[in-house]
């Protein structure tokens, strides 16, 4: 059973990724569309500034779902482990017929503590790189505009959000991280 719980939520993270980069990619080449038919004119920065953002705010949702499936599938894997624990500790004759993993291993199997670029390697910290490439693509958008199509401001009002974009959805994973492994697997559990 926990099994089958911890396929249905990598299934869903995995799924609603799909989903995201199905939606970034087929808006990409809409406004590229967008930007041939109309020679980059007016209706191409009404079009990126509607759909940028939109692609943003659906990859922060999936970005925060991936995370919270992400964690699931360790509690259960957490479970896993502490039945795995339980057989060896009150049947150890079936020890051979069971993979052998240190107690610390079992626990840690979807996470790196310590590794600083683990967070990247999350399908949640895929969608978050993505995600802050099209929050800075906004600002960028906007910039030239504001700016009467100014390459340095574009860059750099692009740079300016994408940046601390990245940063915070990354913070904010290894903080949730942190805490859904410190917390016990039920209330009163130490």
């Amino acid at each position: 059973m926990l099994q089958g719980a911890r396929s249905a939520t990598i299934a869903e993270a995995n799924g609603r990724a799909t989903m995201f980069l199905a939606a970034v990619s087929g808006g990409l080449v809409a406004l590229g569309l967008v930007a041939t038919a109309s020679s980059l004119g007016a209706a191409f920065y009404g079009f990126a500034l509607v759909l940028l953002p939109t692609l943003a705010l659906v990859g922060f949702f999936t970005f925060e779902r991936a995370l919270q499936s992400s964690i699931e599938d360790t509690e259960y894997a957490r479970r896993i482990a502490r039945l795995r624990g339980y057989y060896f500790g009150h049947a150890p004759e079936i020890a051979p017929y069971l993979m052998s993993v240190p107690r610390a291993e079992r626990l840690l199997m979807q996470r790196v503590p310590g590794d600083r670029w683990q967070g990247y390697r999350t399908v949640a910290g895929m969608v978050a790189v993505i995600t802050a490439v099209l929050a800075g693509s906004t600002a960028a958008v906007a910039a030239i505009l504001v700016f009467d199509h100014s390459l340095a401001a574009a860059v750099i009002s692009g740079t300016l959000v994408a940046a601390p974009t990245l940063i915070a959805m990354i913070r904010h994973q290894d903080v949730t991280w942190e805490r859904s492994t410190t917390e016990p697997l039920r209330p009163g559990e130490d």
